[in-house]
């Protein structure tokens, strides 16, 4: 089926365009931007004047809490959700009932999302089996079976020496491992960032260092065993500052940042609301200010909601016994659109944090706008407004911006061709 969309200001952070032109899909791809091609014929049309056309979004971490949480949400409700917020690719991290360490557990993720078709769904697979720290799953079958990259999580390895044996495993067959830097023993306990808010509310504290000496160790090993590597969640000033000095090094690191760490600090805390307990847990002002600059140079090149659903009982206990985790991804795109609001980004340098530079991070084939490429893109109303959660798809009510009036609203997400979701 052959689609027209008319008149979009078309960004796409891969080549550099960003013009007004009309887009030509067809056959799941896109045909042809300015110029129809030859023997075009559009059976759909779309008026997409005043809009912006760009790639889809790509989010490197979103719960999708199937199998086995089945409570907290499902690939149906969450895929939609992050259609909704302007998402056509995702990476689900391995935490799941059973875990994903199994092909099979990669496979039932891959047949539920293609029978969903809200979005399309690369999974993460276990780096060890589990997630216990000490065998090593298979990763080349879990990579044969459509893993695009293997982490382990906040859960710690037995020792730094199955750590390493992982990683160089790991590099022998050019897999991407996703570190999640923060050291077991250092966070042990800890509900918030080690500093005057938690002293106030009497809450135990998780030290910058429980980041940076994890970075530190695993920076080292990435060096030695050669294995490509992608930090995620980052969330101190200091840790940006490693990940910095490890690239100009040349080492083949790359970063994301949860998209809530760049809007909220520590002092949200101050009132005992759990919607706010994230693991790793917001940090200073001063941190907040870091991570920002860090995603504006490029060092941190993806933005990612780390979503994370819960049902209503999670957050109702006292803070410390609640479930850390933010339900985020239905308003990706709003969200993002206050940096450019705070004057931080421009346009198409954060749409390149949320679309190629995910792609590029693990070397997904999608995030472009290009003949040939496919028709995963979004429309989406930049002089609009979204009132977060007077429409919420995600089984999680667990945000702390349900009620605030966002910046844009998604009109349309497309995934090979085909709307996905319609505001």
């Amino acid at each position: 089926m052959g689609t027209r969309i008319l008149g979009a200001r078309v960004i796409d952070p891969a080549s550099g365009l960003d013009r007004v032109c009309d887009l030509y899909l067809d056959g799941g791809k896109i045909a042809a931007l300015d110029q129809a091609p030859a023997s075009f014929d559009a059976d759909q049309e779309i008026d997409a004047r005043g809009l912006v056309a760009s790639p889809g979004l790509v989010d490197l971490s979103v719960a999708l809490r199937e199998p086995g949480y089945s409570r907290k949400g499902n690939i149906a409700s969450e895929t939609l959700a992050a259609a909704a917020g302007g998402v056509t690719s995702l990476c689900c991290p391995p935490l799941t009932k059973p875990v994903l360490d199994t092909s099979a557990v990669a496979e039932l993720i891959l047949d539920r999302a293609q029978e969903a078709g809200h979005t399309k769904v690369f999974p993460i697979g276990a780096l060890t089996k589990g997630l216990g720290g000490e065998q090593l799953a298979e990763l080349v079958a879990l990579r044969d079976a459509g893993c695009v990259a293997f982490a382990n999580g906040l859960a710690p390895m037995a020792n730094n020496r199955t750590l390493r044996r992982a990683l160089e495993y790991a590099a022998t067959f050019d897999l991407t491992v996703i570190f999640h830097a923060q050291d077991f023993e250092l966070a042990e306990g800890g509900l918030a960032h080690e500093g005057p808010t938690a002293s106030f509310l009497g809450l135990a504290g998780i030290p910058e260092s429980a980041e940076t000496v994890a970075l530190a160790r695993d920076l080292l090993l990435v060096e030695q065993s050669g294995v490509r590597a992608h930090f995620s969640q980052i969330t101190s000033a200091r840790g940006a500052e490693m990940i910095a000095t490890a690239q100009a090094r040349g080492l083949p690191v790359t970063a994301d940042v949860a998209m809530y760490q760049l809007i909220l600090t520590d002092e949200a805390l101050l009132g005992f609301s759990s919607l706010y307990h994230v693991q790793p847990p917001l940090r200073t002002a001063a941190d907040r200010e870091g991570l920002r600059q860090a995603v504006k140079a490029g060092v941190i090149g993806a933005i990612a909601s780390h979503h994370q659903p819960h049902e209503a009982d999670a957050k109702l206990t006292p803070f410390g016994a609640t479930e850390p985790g933010i339900s985020s991804v239905e308003l990706l795109l709003p969200l993002a659109l206050t940096l450019v609001d705070d004057g931080l980004l421009d346009l198409p340098t954060l749409l390149a944090r949320l679309s190629s530079g995910p792609a590029k991070a693990l070397h997904l084939p999608v995030g472009r706008l290009a003949a040939g490429a496919p028709a995963d893109l979004l429309l989406f109303d930049p002089q609009g407004q979204t009132l977060a959660g007077e429409t919420w798809h995600s089984r999680g009510g667990n945000s702390p911006f349900i009620g605030h009036c966002l910046p844009g609203r998604v009109r349309y997400t497309l995934v090979d061709g085909r709307v996905s979701y319609q505001s």
